[in-house]
C-alpha cells in the first residue's frame, strides 16, 4: 500500500471532521509517522483489532470500527434473514471513546438489517459472552482494549457459542474488508431512528439480573464463609473499569461482610489516572490497595482489569509484606480448590476436565491428574480453550470444570465462553475465605502445595514493541529464533524442539524431523515437479472435492469411486494449492506403483513420507505420520478395513487423516502428540461412523 496516497485521501475525504483533519495535517512533515498510520490496516484476526486511538487506517478511530463491522455485518448476513434477526450483542468498556465506537458498531449493523441488543452502559467482557448465549445471538461486538494501556483501544468479535471468532470466520471478514472502501463502503443509519425502527434495543439490569444469577450459582461453600465473615477482610480495585459493580456484588452476595473497595480507582475513567497501566499482571498498579490493606490489618487483595476478564490477586507473606501471586499460581491455588470444593459440595462431574494453555504452567497438569481430573492443553486464547470445552461436552468425554492462562484469565461455569474476572474473583473469594477458615493465609495455601505437587518456577516477560518497528522487530526475534533455537536453556540440554505454527518436532541431538502435522506449502510444487517427471496424476482435496490437473486419468479417476467425491480440473495444481495440507495422492499403474514409490522415498527422503496405501495409491504425508507403513496393514491392526473407511463418504478425507496420524504417531510412541492426535479423532468424528472411537481406542491402549 502506498501510505502517502492513503494518507492523502484520508485528508481530503469529507468523513473527517475539522479536528480529525487537522489531526493529519499535524503530522504532515513526519513521513515516519504517516507511514505508521497508513502502511496498511489493522489486522483482522480471531480477537478482532487493537491500535492506539488515532486518524488512520491502522489506527482506532469511529471509520475503522465503521469499515471494520461493516465487514463483520456482511459475514452475518451471509447466515441469512434467520442470522440478521438473530443479530448481535455489543458491549464496551470504559476506555475513551468505547460507548461512541460500540453506537458506530450498532449503526452499521442496523443499517445492514441486524438486529442489535446494546448495553445501556459500560459492562465486564463475560456479561457480553453471556449475552450472546442467553439471547441466542448469532454474533457479539465488543469494544474494548482489555488491560492495554489508556492509548489503546479494541474491537472484540464473537460468534453464536459466546466465543471470540474461529478462524474461518475471522478469514472471511478480512476478505470482505478488501473489498470495502473505508469512507464509501459503509451502509450508515442512524441511532435513533434504527432504535423506532426496532433495529436497536438496549439491555441493563435484566441482563445483569440473569448474568449474576449464574455467577453466583457456581458458589460451593457458603456456610464456610459465613463462619469466617465477622473477621475475614479484603480489598478490591477495579482499576477504574468494568468491574467496580458487579464484582463487589457478587462478593456481597458470597458473604463477605469487610469488603474494602480503593476508592480513587473506584472512579469509572478511560484515563486510568491512578496507575501506568490498568493492567493487574503489574504489581505496581496495586500501591493504593496495598496501603488501604495495611490500613486495614488486610491479608487479601483482589484486582479487575478494565473490561473484568483478567484477575490478579496479591497476599501477605509471613513478614508482612504484599506478595503478587502470578497468573500460573492464581491458576494451580484455583484449581486445586475447586477440585476439593466440588467434591465437598457433591458438584465434581464424573469425567472432570481441566484446560489451560502450551504456556501455562505444568504444575496445573499436576494437580489435575493426581486429583482424579484429565488436563489437555489448547494454544494460548480463550476462543481455543471453548472450542475444546464445546468438543468435549458434546463428545461426552467430559466435562469442563475450570479453563485458564498464564495471564490471569479463568473460564468457569457454561454460561460464558470467555475470560470472566466477576465469577473468578467470587470463586478466589470463597477460595480465600476457606482457608482462613483453617487458620490459613493463601500464602500459606501456595507453599503447602509446592510440598505436595512439587516446586515449579516460571516467568513472564512483557515486551512492548509498538508501531510499524515494532511489527518488524517481533517478525525478526521469531525468524532469528527458528534459524537459532537455543540448544540449551540455564545449562540444561533442549531436546526436542516444537513449531506450532506447522506441529513440526524435531531431534535437536540429530536435527532430524521427528513428526510434522502438515505438508508445508514448499513440498507441493515439489510433489508437483516429481508427479510430471514419473507421468502420473498428483491430487489433493479441498471443500469442493478432489482437485488434479490430470483429471481424466484413469487410476485418478478410481478416487472418485473411492470418495464419492467429485473431480475438479485445476490448469496448475502447485499456484492452486498454496496451504498447508494433510496429504497429496500419487495414482499410478499398479505394475509401476513400487518403482514410483522408491523414486519418490528417494527424493523426499528425511522431509516427507511416501507410501503404498493401495495398488494404484501412493500417499505423500508428513514426516512420522506413518512410519512407511501401509494403510491397510495399519487398519488390520485396529480391526477396521479399506471398506470402514470407504463408508464414511464425504468424510474420508478427514477419517484417512486420522488413521494415518493416529496409527502412526501411536506407533512412534510419543505421548504428546498422542494426546493431541486423540483430540483430533474426537473433534473430527462427525460422521459418527464407529471408525474414529476405534482408531482412537487403539491410540489410547
Amino acid at each position: 500500500m502506498d501510505f502517502m496516497k492513503e494518507y492523502e485521501k484520508w485528508v481530503a475525504s469529507p468523513a473527517l471532521s475539522d479536528a480529525e483533519r487537522a489531526e493529519l495535517e499535524s503530522v504532515r512533515n513526519d513521513p515516519k509517522e504517516i507511514e505508521s498510520r497508513f502502511y496498511g490496516p489493522l489486522e483482522f484476526g480471531t480477537a478482532g483489532l487493537r491500535g492506539i486511538m488515532a486518524v488512520g487506517l491502522h489506527n482506532m478511530n469511529i471509520h475503522v470500527i465503521r469499515w471494520a463491522t461493516q465487514g463483520f455485518a456482511q459475514v452475518i448476513c451471509a447466515e441469512g434473514e434467520e442470522g440478521k434477526r438473530r443479530g448481535v450483542a455489543i458491549c464496551m468498556d470504559c476506555r475513551n471513546h468505547s460507548m461512541e465506537f460500540a453506537r458506530a458498531a450498532a449503526e452499521v449493523c442496523a443499517a445492514n438489517g441486524i438486529h442489535v441488543r446494546i448495553f445501556e452502559s459500560l459492562r465486564p467482557t463475560p456479561e457480553l459472552s453471556f449475552a450472546v448465549r442467553e439471547y441466542r445471538c448469532q454474533a457479539g461486538i465488543n469494544v474494548t482494549a482489555s488491560h492495554n494501556p489508556k492509548e489503546y483501544n479494541g474491537y472484540k468479535v464473537y460468534w453464536e457459542d459466546g466465543a471470540q471468532l474461529p478462524p474461518h470466520h475471522a478469514d472471511a471478514i478480512a476478505a470482505a474488508l478488501e473489498q470495502i472502501d473505508v469512507f464509501n463502503g459503509i451502509r450508515r443509519m442512524d441511532f435513533d431512528e434504527a432504535v423506532k425502527a426496532g433495529l436497536i434495543e438496549t439491555m441493563g439490569e435484566e441482563t445483569d439480573r440473569k448474568f449474576m444469577a449464574n455467577v453466583t450459582a457456581m458458589i460451593n461453600d457458603k456456610e464456610t464463609v459465613a463462619k469466617v465473615a465477622d473477621t475475614f477482610k479484603l480489598v478490591y480495585t477495579p482499576f477504574h473499569g468494568c468491574g467496580y459493580k458487579l464484582v463487589p456484588e457478587a462478593l456481597r452476595t458470597l458473604g463477605i461482610k469487610h469488603l474494602i473497595c480503593e476508592p480513587k480507582q473506584m472512579v469509572i475513567d478511560g484515563d486510568f489516572p491512578t496507575v501506568v497501566s490498568p493492567n493487574p499482571e503489574n504489581p505496581e498498579g496495586f500501591y493504593l490497595a496495598i496501603d488501604l490493606a495495611r490500613e486495614n490489618d488486610v491479608d487479601f487483595i483482589l484486582g479487575t482489569d478494565p473490561d473484568s476478564d483478567r484477575v490478579g490477586i496479591m497476599i501477605r507473606d509471613h513478614s508482612g509484606e504484599y506478595r503478587p501471586v502470578t497468573g500460573n499460581q492464581t491458576g494451580v491455588l484455583l484449581l486445586d480448590y475447586l477440585i476439593g470444593a466440588m467434591r465437598r459440595s457433591g458438584k465434581m462431574p464424573e469425567k472432570p476436565v481441566a484446560l489451560k494453555t502450551i504456556v501455562t504452567t505444568e504444575m496445573a497438569r499436576k494437580v489435575a491428574e493426581s486429583n482424579g481430573v484429565t488436563c489437555y492443553d489448547t494454544f494460548t486464547g480463550f476462543k481455543f480453550m471453548a472450542e475444546k470445552k464445546n468438543a468435549l461436552e458434546a463428545a461426552g468425554e467430559g466435562k469442563v470444570i475450570f479453563s485458564y492462562e498464564e495471564s490471569y484469565g479463568y473460564m468457569l461455569g457454561d454460561y460464558v465462553r470467555d475470560k470472566d474476572a466477576v465469577t473468578a474473583s467470587m470463586l478466589l473469594t470463597e477460595m480465600a475465605a476457606w482457608y482462613a477458615a483453617q487458620g490459613m493465609t493463601l500464602f500459606d495455601a501456595l507453599e503447602k502445595l509446592y510440598e505436595k505437587y512439587g516446586h515449579y518456577a516460571e516467568k513472564t516477560y512483557n515486551l512492548v514493541m509498538p508501531g510499524l518497528d515494532g511489527l518488524k522487530d517481533m517478525a525478526q526475534l521469531m525468524k532469528n529464533l527458528r534459524e537459532n533455537p537455543p540448544a540449551e536453556i540455564s545449562g540444561v540440554k533442549v531436546v526436542t524442539r516444537k513449531d506450532y505454527t506447522d506441529g513440526s518436532v524435531v531431534d535437536c541431538a540429530t536435527g532430524a524431523a521427528l513428526y510434522q502435522k502438515l505438508l508445508a506449502p514448499e513440498f507441493v510444487p515439489q510433489l508437483c515437479r516429481f508427479a510430471a517427471e514419473q507421468d502420473v496424476a498428483l491430487l489433493t482435496y479441498d471443500s469442493r472435492g478432489i482437485v488434479c490437473e490430470r483429471d481424466q486419468d484413469p487410476w485418478a479417476r478410481k478416487e472418485c469411486v473411492t470418495t464419492k467425491l467429485e473431480m475438479y480440473h485445476v490448469d496448475d495444481l502447485a499456484s492452486y494449492v498454496d496451504y498447508p495440507i494433510c496429504k497429496m495422492l500419487l495414482t499410478v499403474d499398479p505394475a509401476r506403483r513400487d518403482a514410483v514409490c522408491a523414486a519418490g522415498r528417494q527424493r523426499f527422503e528425511g522431509k516427507i513420507d511416501i507410501y503404498p496405501s493401495s495398488p494404484f495409491f501412493i500417499e505423500a504425508v508428513p514426516l512420522g505420520v506413518a512410519k512407511d507403513r501401509s494403510l491397510a496393514a495399519l487398519l488390520e491392526r485396529m480391526g477396521l478395513t479399506r471398506e470402514n473407511l470407504m463408508a464414511c463418504g464425504d468424510g474420508l478425507n478427514d477419517r484417512s487423516m486420522i488413521a494415518f496420524a493416529g496409527v502412526g504417531v501411536a506407533m512412534q510412541n510419543a505421548e504428546d502428540t498422542v494426546k493431541e492426535v486423540a483430540d483430533y479423532v474426537t473433534a473430527a468424528d462427525n460422521n459418527h461412523d464407529g471408525v474414529a472411537e476405534a482408531i482412537e481406542k487403539f491410540i489410547l491402549q
